[in-house]
């Protein structure tokens, strides 16, 4: 039986380190829908897939000129 990875949940500020959005324009994004939305950890808590993160950078990465 093989293990798959872990699929880690990264806190905001590690999000916006990985992708240089800062905390307005990350939630800004999610709201438009150009960044994957958070995963509720508690009532006050959120986190982003790193896997979902790491996407998107590479998607971002893909259109540059």
């Amino acid at each position: 039986m093989s293990e798959s990875p872990i699929d880690k949940i990264l806190r905001r500020p590690t999000v916006s380190d990985l992708t240089g959005l800062s905390r307005s324009s990350l939630y800004d994004y999610v709201r438009k829908g150009f960044f994957p939305g958070p995963v509720q950890l508690g009532p006050r808590n959120v986190g982003w897939r790193e896997s979902e993160v790491r996407a998107w950078i590479d998607s971002r990465l893909s259109v540059r000129t």
